[in-house]
């Protein structure tokens, strides 16, 4: 369920096609990026980014809608962060040898962008007042629970799940827990992942960002 790097062949390639006002590190990109659709009509966010192991290549990245979750859990106020849906979106990147020739790096696929969402949703829930050592003993439990559901989309963990992207009826492998809920999909040109909480995933639907100025606000 790799997300990194892509070979120097790849890195050639051109842009996807130039979006306007796209923030730092979402434009000049070789895929299309992913957000909800016109039927949402609340506040939008920048997420982050993530790159190749060289920093030249950027492989994926997610942009929020609603509240935006406060990262630090001792920061967290329980009337914030309760209302939001996270796009992740992931390119397309075939199976790769590390430019050191000291392995492979696998295909990115459906399992990645569930991954990259489930880790989210869990960074993006606060367990004040929890300690700071029984937090972090709590993510790294729920990480590797997130890798091995990711890893396996079609157990009873997950179900099926129909949502339109721009305008198109696409499947989605979706799950609940009692932190949030997490889908994960194909689309045209990238995987698809989001994941939220206070937002009923059943109601949404995805299209290409080609403007983001609504992110910048």
């Amino acid at each position: 369920m790799d997300t990194t790097s892509e070979t120097v062949a790849e890195q050639e390639q051109q842009p996807h096609a130039e979006a306007k006002s796209a923030g730092p590190g979402f434009s000049g990109v070789d895929f299309p990026w992913y957000g909800l659709d016109d039927a949402w009509t609340g506040r939008r966010w920048y997420g982050a980014t993530g790159t190749s192991p060289d920093g030249r290549t950027v492989d994926y990245g997610s942009l929020g809608h609603g509240d935006e979750p406060v990262r630090s859990y001792l920061a967290q106020d329980p009337a914030e962060g309760k209302r939001f849906a996270v796009v992740v979106t992931v390119a397309r990147r075939e199976a790769r040898r590390l430019e050191n020739g000291t392995g492979m790096l696998e295909a990115t696929s459906v399992s990645s962008a569930a991954w990259l969402a489930g880790s989210g949703l869990l960074a993006a829930t606060e367990h004040a007042p929890m300690e700071r050592s029984l937090r972090q003993d709590w993510l790294d439990q729920q990480t590797a629970l997130a890798w091995d559901l990711a890893d396996d989309l079609e157990s009873a963990a997950w179900s099926s799940l129909t949502l339109p992207v721009d305008g198109t009826p696409q499947p989605f492998r979706y799950r609940e827990s009692e932190y949030g809920w997490v889908l994960a999909g194909d689309a045209e040109g990238a995987h698809i992942g989001a994941y939220g909480r206070g937002v009923s995933a059943y109601g949404l639907g995805f299209t290409v960002i080609t403007d983001f100025a609504a992110y910048s606000g």
